[in-house]
């Protein structure tokens, strides 16, 4: 495994979920999506994360999410590590928009440099283990708290998170049952992961 080519999420309205997307974040084809009504009720265990050059634009996408229809978790302010805020979209995804600067240095845009996918896993190590097993090379690690991925310029970046501080940090309960309603699609095999998050071949998933 050497890339995460896209994220399939599974929703109940393909059509409305991808009215939604394309007018609040201008996705491309990194988020495809499929038509499920598979069970599950609070924190899927993971967030996607749109990373920005300035607080500007993300204040821009969360205010064009919100318009679109998301709903505010958490709003767009100052913390130690930068500036962003959380919103959930109307099928349930949770969505993080963020920035490492705190200070703008242009016009405000929707433009956006990377999506990373964050992972909340029971156990960060053994999650850590299980992906390096698989082919992936870690770039940064912080105990058992924070795995970053090595993904070079691939569509979609890879994190994982204690289960319990990405809910934290996304501003919901960490309870949930059911579906994760997420399916990534990469270069290997399919499997799945110690958490129950499945992953298949990228040209097996569809969008729509």
């Amino acid at each position: 495994m050497t890339s995460i080519a896209s994220v399939t999420l599974e929703v109940a309205d393909p059509a409305a979920a991808d009215r939604f997307y394309t007018t609040a974040f201008e996705l491309g084809s990194q988020v495809r999506l499929r038509a499920s009504e598979t069970p599950s009720t609070g924190f899927r265990g993971f967030t996607l994360s749109l990373v920005v050059s300035q607080p500007a634009n993300v204040n821009a996408l969360i205010d064009a999410a919100v318009e679109a229809g998301a709903a505010t978790l958490k709003p767009a302010g100052k913390s130690l590590w930068g500036y962003g805020g959380v919103v959930q979209a109307p099928d349930g995804t949770i969505w993080q928009v963020a920035s490492s600067s705190k200070k703008d240095t242009g016009p405000a845009t929707r433009q956006f440099d990377e999506l990373v996918l964050l992972l909340g896993v029971e156990d960060v190590k053994a999650s850590k283990q299980f992906y390096v097993e698989h082919g992936l090379t870690v770039a940064k690690s912080f105990g058992g708290k924070y795995v970053e991925f090595a993904t070079g310029s691939d569509p979609v970046k890879l994190a994982l998170y204690k289960r319990r501080g990405l809910a934290k940090v996304a501003g919901v309960s960490a309870d949930g049952t059911g579906s994760h309603r997420l399916t990534i699609g990469s270069d290997a095999e399919p499997f799945t992961d110690p958490d129950g998050f499945a992953w298949t071949t990228a040209s097996e998933t569809a969008s729509l």
